[in-house]
């Protein structure tokens, strides 16, 4: 399996940054992951943090190597990851719950399946062309859906939600897949600080033109510098398909042609309550890969 990845999360002109993403392997199956805190309600920084370890641990259990069963997965770890936030609202005694989106991907066999809650989307590029997005679970893309030549309100606001993580109403989210990949598909997940910005035809624009870690920075920036002094968060993950034929291996590529059956790679942090860091970047990311497999080939060879 080969694939190129990039990701990026910055600040922008919030306090502090309430998105979370990451990505796991194995060799034979990859999860990206992408959830964004809600503000208006308490630490959702915390809430997007245990949304990715919840799954990225669930994963990590059953990707031997691959997933048995995507769609399943997907309903068990979500509604896991769910519970999980509940339960940290109850032993924190938090007077109202932390809540969070989320959009994730798995890609294995050639294919590929996604989930979504809330309004963090999934792109689905190829040949520049825009094959999929995912419909936003808020009020303005189901009323547009609805009535898409009535005009909305000049004051309707487009971040009220009606699902997401963390309510104490079950969730409702969306499994889609699985869809086959081609040689050079590009899968972008993001928050709404960026597609808040941006257009979709700029980002398919940008993301049909150049690799994903030329695409990525550029379309942060543009989406940073139009929200101004008080830009979102905004937090990009995407991921370019390969071929075994066509692989080059350039900055961000992966390929797990050469790991053992039980390697684990994930880049979704440890902890959640560390808010040092605002702003990670993508070198930082690759040394939390190294240092896992790092870790993962010492412990295979005090085994053998």
């Amino acid at each position: 399996m080969k694939f190129s990845v990039f990701q990026i999360s910055r600040k922008g002109g919030r306090e502090k940054n309430e998105d979370r993403m990451g990505y796991c392997y194995t060799k034979a199956s990859g999860l990206f992951l992408l959830a964004d805190g809600m503000g208006g309600h308490p630490e959702g920084e915390v809430a997007a943090q245990i949304v990715l370890q919840s799954i990225s641990a669930l994963y990590q259990k059953e990707a031997t190597p691959e997933i048995e069963d995507v769609g399943a997965f997907f309903n068990m770890a979500i509604m896991t990851a769910h519970r999980q936030i509940l339960r940290y609202a109850a032993e924190k005694h938090l007077m109202d719950t932390p809540r969070t989106t989320l959009v994730a991907a798995i890609v294995q066999g050639n294919v590929a399946h996604w989930v979504h809650c809330g309004d963090s989307r999934l792109y689905f590029v190829r040949h520049g062309e825009l094959l999929v997005r995912t419909r936003d679970h808020s009020y303005i893309e189901q009323r547009q859906d609805a009535k898409p030549d009535v005009p909305l309100p000049a004051n309707f606001n487009r971040n009220v939600l009606y699902t997401c993580l963390g309510s104490p109403t079950k969730p409702v989210f969306e499994v889609t897949g699985p869809v086959p990949l081609q040689q050079g598909d590009k899968i972008l997940l993001c928050s709404d600080g960026l597609w808040g910005s941006l257009d979709d035809s700029e980002i398919v624009l940008q993301l049909g033109q150049k690799q994903v870690g030329s695409a990525v920075p550029e379309l942060v920036e543009r989406a940073l510098l139009k929200g101004g002094a008080h830009s979102d968060n905004v937090t990009v993950i995407a991921m370019e398909w390969e071929t075994p034929d066509t692989f080059e291996s350039t900055r961000g590529s992966i390929s797990t042609d050469d790991i053992d059956d039980g390697v684990f790679a994930s880049t979704v942090q440890a902890g959640w309550l560390d808010s040092s860091v605002d702003d990670l970047d993508d070198e930082a990311i690759e040394r939390s890969i190294a240092e896992i497999n790092e870790a993962i080939r010492r412990t295979a060879s005090r085994k053998g």
